[in-house]
C-alpha cells in the first residue's frame, strides 16, 4: 500500500509510522515505530464470513449468498481477538464476504473495541444506513472502506446486483453524517479504468476524504478478468496525481492510496525525478524504508478466513500456512511450519525473469507474488502487472 498523497505531495498521513517508520514526517525513533518493515507485526484481515449479498466480478473469495459451514463459534472469535491483542498487531481490518451479513457483527467489532485492537472495516456498503453509520462510529471503528467501482450501472453491473450504487452512496452520506471516517475502494479493472475521472469528480462531490485504488489481483472468481493493459496503467497513475496537484493548489488535502502493486513506487520515483525533483531524496528514503513487496504479504499482511485458515494475505485462498483452531495466530505467524511462508519472507532469492534482475528490488520487493502465481502458475514468476518498460527497471537511482 502506497500513501500517493504523502510521497507525492509531502503531506503527513495518518499512517506513516506504520508505512514509513516515521511519525507525522520526521522522526523514525518515536516508541512503537517499528525498527524497520521486516519486522512490523502484520496487519490482519480478518474475513469473518465468506457469505456476501452481492457476487461481484473480482471476488477473491468466491463468495455467494448462502451460508458456508465451518465457520468460527462465538469462543473460537473471542480467544483469536485475544490472541491478535497480545500478539501486539497494529490494526484489525474486518472483511468478508460482506462482513455485515454475520449475525455477530457487530459483537465481535465491540468485543475486539474493548479490547484495545485498532478496527477498520471493508464492505461494499449496502447494509449500511445512517442507524448502522452511528453504530459504527459509536463502537470506534477507525475507518470504514467502502467498495465503489464505476458509477451508476458500471458499479451495478460490476457487483452484480441494480441498485448497488445507490446503497454504496448512501453508505458514503450515512458515514459522513454520522462523523465516521470512510473512504472508496476500487478494484480497477477493464470496466472501469476508463472512467477514473468520473471517479475522482466522484470523490470530490461528496467531499470523501480518502480512496484506495486497487490494481487486480486475479484470484478466485477474479481469475476470469483479465490485467488492464500496461499502456492504461500508467495513464491511470498519472490521472490520479494530476489531480492531487489540484487539489494541493486548493489546499484540499484528501488520503490517496494504491494497493497491492508495489511497482508504483518506483513509477512515483521515475516521475518525482522529472517533476518534483525538490521531493524526490525523501520519497527515496521512505519507500526504500517500506520495502513493497518484500514486507507485504507473509509478513507486513495477514488474512484469517472464516474457518480460521491463515493465508499469507487474502488472495492466498489456494494455499493455507495453519489453522487457529490447532494452532494460536501468534504461534502460526512467529514460529512458522509452513515451507512457503518461510520463502515469501525471502522472496527476493527466489524471483525469476525481470522481476530478479530489476535495479529496484529496494522499493518493490518483487511485485505482488499472487498476482504472478494465479497468473503464470509460478509464485517466483515476473509480476505480470508490472508496467516498468525496460529502461525503467534497469536504471537504479543514484
Amino acid at each position: 500500500m502506497i500513501n500517493l498523497t504523502r510521497i507525492w505531495t509531502g503531506t503527513a498521513q495518518p499512517a506513516d509510522d506504520l508505512r514509513y517508520g516515521r511519525d507525522g514526517g520526521k522522526t523514525h525513533h518515536r516508541h512503537g515505530i517499528p525498527a524497520s518493515a521486516a519486522v512490523r507485526r502484520p496487519v490482519v484481515v480478518w474475513s469473518i464470513t465468506r457469505t456476501c449479498n452481492l457476487r461481484c466480478l473480482h471476488c477473491y473469495a468466491d463468495s455467494e449468498p448462502h451460508n458456508y459451514p465451518g465457520e468460527l463459534t462465538p469462543e473460537e472469535c473471542s480467544n483469536l481477538l485475544k490472541d491478535l491483542k497480545a500478539f501486539g498487531i497494529p490494526v484489525l481490518l474486518i472483511s468478508g464476504g460482506e462482513p455485515m451479513v454475520h449475525p455477530r457483527f457487530y459483537n465481535i467489532a465491540a468485543e475486539a473495541k474493548a479490547l484495545g485492537l485498532r478496527l477498520t472495516l471493508s464492505t461494499n456498503g449496502t447494509l449500511i444506513d445512517e442507524p448502522a453509520a452511528v453504530k459504527l462510529k459509536e463502537i470506534g471503528f477507525g475507518y470504514v472502506g467502502i467498495s465503489l467501482d464505476g458509477i451508476g450501472p458500471v458499479h451495478d453491473f460490476f457487483r452484480g446486483k441494480k441498485g448497488a450504487f445507490n446503497l454504496a452512496l448512501r453508505a458514503f452520506r450515512s458515514c459522513l453524517a454520522a462523523g465516521q471516517k470512510c473512504g472508496l475502494r476500487l478494484t480497477l479493472t477493464r470496466h472501469n479504468a476508463n472512467e477514473i475521472d468520473r471517479i475522482l469528480d466522484f470523490i470530490e462531490e461528496e467531499n470523501i476524504p480518502r480512496a484506495c485504488f486497487y490494481h487486480l489481483v486475479p484470484s478466485g472468481r477474479g481469475l476470469s478478468l483479465e490485467l488492464l493493459p500496461l499502456d492504461l496503467t500508467r495513464s491511470v497513475l498519472d490521472t490520479i496525481l494530476h489531480r492531487l496537484d489540484i487539489w494541493q493548489r486548493a489546499g484540499v488535502s484528501r488520503e490517496i492510496l494504491t494497493v497491492d502493486q508495489p511497482a508504483d513506487a518506483v513509477y512515483l520515483l521515475h516521475r518525482m525525478r522529472e517533476m518534483k525533483p525538490e521531493r524526490f531524496a525523501e520519497a527515496v528514503e521512505l519507500l526504500g524504508w517500506n520495502g513493497g513487496g518484500a514486507y507485504s504479504s507473509g509478513t507486513g499482511i495477514a488474512n484469517v478466513d472464516a474457518a480460521g485458515n491463515v493465508h499469507p494475505d487474502q488472495f492466498w485462498q489456494d494455499h493455507t500456512i495453519g489453522n487457529i483452531r490447532q494452532r494460536p495466530f501468534s504461534k502460526i505467524w512467529a514460529m512458522p511450519e509452513d515451507p512457503f511462508l518461510l520463502q515469501m519472507r525471502e522472496r527476493t532469492k527466489h524471483l525469476k525473469g525481470r522481476c530478479a534482475t530489476c535495479a529496484h528490488l529496494r522499493f518493490c520487493g518483487g511485485g505482488f507474488r499472487a498476482r504472478a502465481a494465479h497468473t503464470t502458475g509460478d509464485p517466483w514468476a515476473a509480476d505480470p502487472g508490472c508496467y516498468l518498460n525496460d529502461q525503467e527497471i534497469a536504471t537504479a537511482f543514484n
